[in-house]
């Protein structure tokens, strides 16, 4: 009977504060990241009109890694109710933080600063990302799950508070296609893929299109970006996937199909990254090796075919120091940090060359 009288009155008592929150739908706010509308609001691509995706493609595209809630609220914390379609990621290499979590950033002076991340210890159930915030406004960028989809979700405030949508707070459009790597898989929370670091370093806008170990220069991809035609540039992880028969046998026909629609599009490819296992693990390092070596004589002929294609072959950009490595293929988060802060420079000088700043 103690126990009884306890529980009601634990329940009494966070009655109040939960009706302290208000919530209110995330499509009343803006959503950014997606490189097209869908009929979906939080999948990437429409997969009622594309088609052609296997199985795992279909289930990877309509995951929202990549895509934000940007708002402006006064509220002195913060809620998020996730429902989720039942799809559960079961790989190893990922926190649920970054698969089934939000990662959310505020802006101060100028720059977009870690404020909270956090996952559902149940899925179905609304939990609190930060509380104990002043009430002052405040401009908020809320990276959505990286592996997991999402049917709906709500973001909750004080019951007073304001909460309204803000403009995309990014510029131009970049639109990044690649593997594992480009979707953040092995990164702590789901905007420290480099794209989004990227992103929030240079102000650029990125909408991602990766598709983790099904990034192999698929001709309905090329269907797909060929649409975009509002992209000011797009970007390619595109050698991390394939092997180096398929880099032979793919690039060419992929870019060209893209071209026939987008002519002048920037079209920026970047080298695929070492892989920690090929220390001492002897048929990886081969593969990847021949990987590499197809990319650039593949590259090369196609900048001498297309015009506005360009290849960034940049050595070490997770470091040379082997301590970044997750699981022998994916980075760390301090390897992704390392991504990002050396293929920044290189990229940006790519766009400044086609007039993108």
């Amino acid at each position: 009977m103690k126990r009884i009288l306890i529980f009601c009155l634990a329940l009494l008592m966070a009655w109040p504060a939960a009706a302290q929150v208000r919530f209110v739908d995330a499509t009343e706010l803006t959503l950014i990241g997606q490189a097209l509308p869908t009929t979906h609001p939080y999948h990437r691509i429409d997969t009622t009109r594309y088609k052609g995706f296997t199985r795992s493609e279909n289930q990877q595209v309509r995951c929202s890694a990549g895509l934000a809630v940007v708002f402006r609220t006064n509220s002195t914390c913060l809620e998020v109710l996730p429902v989720y379609a039942s799809y559960v990621y079961n790989g190893v290499n990922t926190p649920r933080i970054a698969t089934d979590g939000f990662d959310l950033y505020i802006r101060r002076d100028g720059e977009w600063v870690y404020a909270a991340s956090q996952a559902p210890k149940k899925r179905g159930e609304a939990f609190r990302l930060i509380s104990n915030m002043d009430s002052s406004e405040k401009e908020c960028l809320l990276y959505l799950p990286n592996y997991s989809e999402l049917l709906s979700l709500q973001v909750g405030v004080d019951k007073g508070a304001d909460l309204t949508p803000l403009a995309n707070p990014f510029r131009h459009k970049i639109v990044i296609f690649g593997s594992s790597f480009t979707h953040g898989i092995s990164t702590s929370r789901a905007g420290m893929s480099y794209p989004m670091q990227i992103e929030r370093n240079t102000g650029l806008y990125f909408c991602s299109i990766a598709c983790s170990g099904n990034c192999k220069l698929q001709p309905y991809f090329a269907d797909y970006l060929a649409d975009v035609k509002d992209a000011d540039a797009m970007v390619f992880d595109a050698f991390s996937n394939p092997s180096a028969q398929m880099i032979e046998e793919r690039l060419i026909p992929f870019i060209a199909r893209i071209r026939e629609s987008l002519p002048t599009t920037p079209l920026i490819f970047v080298q695929t990254i070492y892989r920690e296992r090929s220390n001492f693990d002897l048929k990886t390092r081969k593969t990847e090796e021949a990987k590499r070596e197809m990319a650039r004589k593949m590259m090369k002929q196609a900048m001498k075919q297309f015009d506005g294609v360009y290849f960034l072959d940049v050595p070490n950009l997770t470091g040379t120091d082997h301590v970044t490595s997750v699981d022998g293929t994916h980075p760390s988060d301090l390897g992704y940090w390392r991504w990002a802060q050396t293929l920044q420079p290189e990229l940006l000088k790519v766009l400044r060359q086609c007039g993108i700043r």
